[in-house]
């Protein structure tokens, strides 16, 4: 598969674990924030892979989306402007998973959910042949 059409796969994945954070925020009752969390975390994971992919680059099999972000700046600086979202976020992709690991609230669901916009926003800004 040439890189493009990879990289555009995981973004349409990526599309799809952002819509079902945000659906679910909005729809289901308890909401689950661990779970909203962690799509938004899945999200910018495949964003982030999108992209290497897209340079022509194996993504490596892990969750630590600094270490992506500090890969994609390896050949494009612009990423170290999305580092604290990445950071923020990139707890998200484990502990939420297992019992009695982290406390998740509202607030936190919230900030997951902007900070993967962001990362969506500045994506499709910054590298828009992604996207076309």
């Amino acid at each position: 598969m040439l890189p493009d059409a990879e990289a555009k796969q995981w973004i349409e994945i990526a599309d799809r674990d952002l819509a079902l954070a945000q659906h679910t925020a909005l729809t289901m009752r308890p909401v689950p924030y661990e779970l909203v969390c962690f799509h938004c975390q899945q999200f910018a994971e495949k964003y982030l892979k999108a992209y290497l992919v897209f340079k022509g680059l194996e993504p490596p099999h892990i969750h630590d989306l600094v270490r992506l972000a500090d890969l994609c700046a390896a050949s494009n600086i612009v990423f170290n402007n999305i580092k604290n979202n990445c950071i923020s976020l990139t707890e998200y992709g484990v502990q939420p998973r297992y019992p009695g690991n982290m406390q998740i609230i509202e607030e936190d669901m919230k900030t997951a959910l902007i900070f993967a916009a962001d990362i969506k926003k500045f994506m499709m800004e910054k590298i828009p042949e992604l996207f076309g």
